[in-house]
């Protein structure tokens, strides 16, 4: 049974008595860590002030890196959704959580990846912060699997031992890659298109609870760090047999770049990205859905863009409703050409529609007044559009 789903799998950097090497299914794995007097040594070594200067630490209980000046990257089981998110702070800047140099920011937007909650996987999260920090350190994506190999660094705040408090000072430690193969033997459901695996096959040495979203490093061909992956789960903390599992950044970046656009912040990678021109118009402003009633609308008024809407628009909706069966959604374009989102369903009884739809929309005109229409068509239940965007 996964203990873990690494909201929280943190540093247990319990380093144990270990043999001088090991291989797992025939596959060498890099020497383990060096030995001490004391047969089980829990806590690993402190990270010294300004060492991997990007790190956050955010008040659910998890960690991330700084990806620009205004957005941090997470797992998307840090988050709840994506949408409008005031209630996450983010701390940065400091080693010691107690530091009076710490530097604190609101989140105010969250996107979690869609892909994370189907068979794609996908577990990564961006985290929109209400101003910048200006001048703030940035850890740089991994765009090739050129550095899925080797020895990584894991660092965080999370449990020094498997069920332990979490952390005033940010620990590190590092861990070897694990092959796919081998990281199958121990998760049957690892998903290695979007996956990668890291840690000792004695153990000792792991990611634990409250280090989730934090990043998994190393050092690339110019000797500057660059993430290559984002810790998700695993089974315990630091047990033989049973690495790390970790976002894989490289297989993912694509889209992480593609959204961070979106959200105005050109993307760092190591290798050059081109940002979309992707823009943004949004309305947050509270409409009622009356029960088994008349349609309602939100609009959004579109302007700057030349020619044609997009074959790919995005349409991103949060509606609060207590059952989402009830509704029906469509896109009104402003010629009036409808697209239908979403049909109405008896059987879907979950809370609320936070989704995103594509649109091929390359028919339309993209200037003017586009409209989110949505009916209840059941009785007893009712709900608001708490906020809808489009993405050009």
């Amino acid at each position: 049974m996964k203990t873990l789903s690494k909201l929280h799998k943190a540093l247990a950097l319990a380093v144990g008595t270990v043999a001088a090497a090991a291989a797992v299914a025939g596959q060498a794995i890099a020497s383990p860590p060096p030995t001490d007097a004391t047969p089980h040594v829990v806590g690993g070594s402190q990270a010294a002030q300004g060492e991997f200067p990007w790190m956050v630490r955010l008040s659910m209980g998890c960690g991330g890196a700084m990806y620009s000046e205004s957005l941090v990257l997470t797992a998307a089981h840090c988050v709840d959704g994506t949408g409008n998110n005031t209630g996450i702070t983010a701390t940065y800047g400091v080693v010691d959580l107690q530091s009076s140099s710490r530097v604190t920011r609101q989140s105010k937007y969250v996107y979690r990846s869609p892909g994370y909650t189907t068979s794609t996987g996908g577990d990564w999260a961006l985290i929109q912060l209400s101003s910048p920090i200006t001048g703030a350190a940035t850890l740089p994506i991994a765009a090739t699997t050129a550095y899925d190999n080797g020895t990584f660094t894991v660092a965080g705040w999370g449990a020094t031992s498997e069920g332990g408090a979490q952390q005033r000072y940010l620990l590190k430690a590092q861990v070897p890659f694990v092959s796919d193969s081998t990281c199958q033997q121990a998760y049957s459901d690892m998903k290695p298109a979007v996956e990668i695996c890291a840690g000792y096959p004695q153990g000792g040495v792991d990611t634990c609870q409250g280090d989730s979203g934090g990043p998994m490093f190393r050092r690339d061909n110019a000797n500057n760090w660059v993430q290559v992956g984002i810790v998700s789960y695993g089974e315990g903390c630091a047990r033989p047999n049973y690495p790390g599992v970790y976002a894989q950044v490289s297989a993912l970046s694509s889209a992480i770049a593609a959204e961070a656009g979106v959200l105005g912040t050109p993307p760092t990678s190591t290798t050059p990205t081109t940002p979309p021109s992707g823009r943004v118009f949004e309305n947050t402003t509270d409409v009622q859905i009356p029960d088994a009633g008349a349609a309602v609308t939100s609009a959004v008024t579109v302007t700057g863009i030349s020619g044609n809407a997009p074959a790919t628009l995005k349409v991103d909706v949060d509606i609060k409703h207590t059952y989402r069966g009830d509704l029906v959604i469509d896109l009104v374009a402003p010629d009036g050409s409808t697209y239908r989102l979403k049909n109405s369903s008896t059987s879907d009884s979950a809370d609320n529609v936070l989704a995103t739809y594509p649109v091929n929309a390359s028919s339309e005109v993209a200037n003017g007044k586009w409209q989110l229409r949505v009916q209840d068509t059941y009785r007893q239940d009712t709900g608001y559009i708490d906020s809808w965007k489009l993405t050009f």
